[in-house]
């Protein structure tokens, strides 16, 4: 819990107890989660938590930088601790937000033509290796 605080406060957000363990979920669980399945999560261990406190907390991470907001489909916001520049696989099937990592030039140097890149946003849509693993049999 020390280190989330510490996280926190390096990026100028007060660490209230439900910060903290919003923050704490997105860094154990690293599932792209959206709001409701945080909520599921949360709920059981602060049952007075509401949905809107935690839109509010994640939108305030994403705002300060801290995680980034992946909307790889317009029907939900998720999202993801890790705000290195990646890409992401959407499985088709199961629905889970996978990291990928590609070689890109851009991403190491974020320039291009001399511009200068703020942020890397890339997907796929496919079919994960689990659920593939599942057709097989």
């Amino acid at each position: 819990m020390e280190n989330i605080i510490k996280i926190l406060q390096k990026y100028n957000i007060q660490p209230s107890y439900q910060r903290i363990k919003i923050l704490e979920i997105l860094d154990k669980k690293r599932e792209h989660m959206n709001v409701n399945m945080i909520y599921d999560e949360l709920s059981k261990e602060i049952p007075t938590i509401s949905k809107a406190t935690i839109y509010n907390t994640v939108n305030a991470f994403v705002e300060k930088g801290l995680v980034n907001c992946l909307t790889i489909t317009p029907e939900e916001a998720r999202y993801d601790f890790d705000i290195t520049p990646h890409h992401h696989l959407l499985c088709k099937k199961c629905g889970k937000i996978i990291d990928v990592h590609v070689k890109c030039p851009y991403t190491e140097s974020m320039e291009i033509d001399g511009h200068r890149i703020e942020e890397i946003r890339g997907y796929f849509k496919g079919i994960c290796k689990e659920c593939l693993s599942h057709e097989t049999l």
